[in-house]
């Protein structure tokens, strides 16, 4: 049955439309006034430029009709997150009275919009290395309480998660290096903490931090801001021995020459914090 999310859907969903819904709403919505409480409108959410979508599922459930209203009321989807549409698809259909939808409206198309940008973005990145046995990222670079479903978003686009949170993995960053006095100090704390299904990764930015990184027993290998060239000269050496990810301002118009590198993952801030809106819009007619 299709109910718009691709599966599996993002954790804490619900709390967060609600949430969503709750800030826009306060103490209610005075303008609709101006509609009988029974009065049904037909109304259809359209998108306006070509993209991937996501969101879908959060905004049928939001515009799915309630117990109280008329019969005839109906909610009917027409794609689920994660299909490539073209502008001017008709995504969402239905029939609601127009004092709840009109109430309703901004919540459900902030969601679509906002996560519609980023799964697009991702599909981007996806598609430019396609031809590579890479993968796509992303970061903790998202917005606060919106993280899951932001990286659900980068899913729908084709990408992969990184760790949801400090919980899942252990990160070694420059900060922590410095802190801990050398990277092999840090990994060595690190390991005594760590559970056995607990990965390391340290962020290294030379050749040498690589090398102390690796002998260390570090099991990832974030290569940060590294030009291609000393890239691939580290992948020749380390690739299949660690994981090797590239990271640090990676654009559309680089991802291509870092995948050329042999890298077996790019993460890339941009897909949550910096992805443009894609443009929806819902109309009653």
């Amino acid at each position: 049955m299709n109910n718009g999310f691709k599966q599996p859907a993002p954790e804490g969903w619900v709390e967060t439309l609600w949430n969503a819904m709750s800030e826009d709403l306060g103490s209610g919505d005075p303008t609709t006034a101006l509609f009988d409480e029974d009065q049904p409108v037909n109304w259809y959410i359209e998108t306006q430029a070509e993209g991937v979508i996501c969101g879908l599922g959060i905004a049928a459930y939001l515009l799915q009709p309630e117990a109280d209203e008329p019969e005839s009321c109906e909610s009917n989807l027409h794609a689920r997150d994660g299909d490539h549409v073209k502008s001017g698809t008709t995504i969402l259909s239905g029939r609601l009275t127009a004092a709840k939808l009109l109430t309703k409206e901004r919540t459900a198309l902030n969601f679509l919009m906002q996560l519609s940008g980023i799964a697009t973005l991702t599909n981007q990145f996806v598609q430019k290395v396609a031809d590579f046995d890479v993968k796509i990222v992303d970061t903790r670079k998202t917005t606060p309480g919106l993280r899951y479903l932001q990286k659900y978003a980068v899913r729908c686009g084709g990408g992969t998660n990184h760790r949801m949170g400090l919980y899942d993995g252990i990160m070694l960053k420059d900060n922590h290096i410095r802190a801990s006095g050398s990277i092999t100090e840090a990994i060595k704390k690190a390991k005594a903490v760590a559970g056995h299904m607990t990965l390391i990764e340290v962020e290294c930015e030379t050749k040498e931090m690589v090398d102390e990184a690796f002998n260390a027993g570090a099991q990832i290998i974030m290569l940060d801001n590294m030009d291609p060239f000393l890239m691939h000269d580290i992948v020749k050496i380390y690739k299949g021995k660690v994981i090797l990810e590239a990271s640090g301002g990676i654009t559309l118009d680089t991802v291509r020459g870092v995948a050329q590198t042999g890298v077996d993952a790019i993460s890339v801030g941009a897909l949550t914090h910096s992805a443009k809106s894609l443009a929806i819009h819902l109309e009653v007619h």
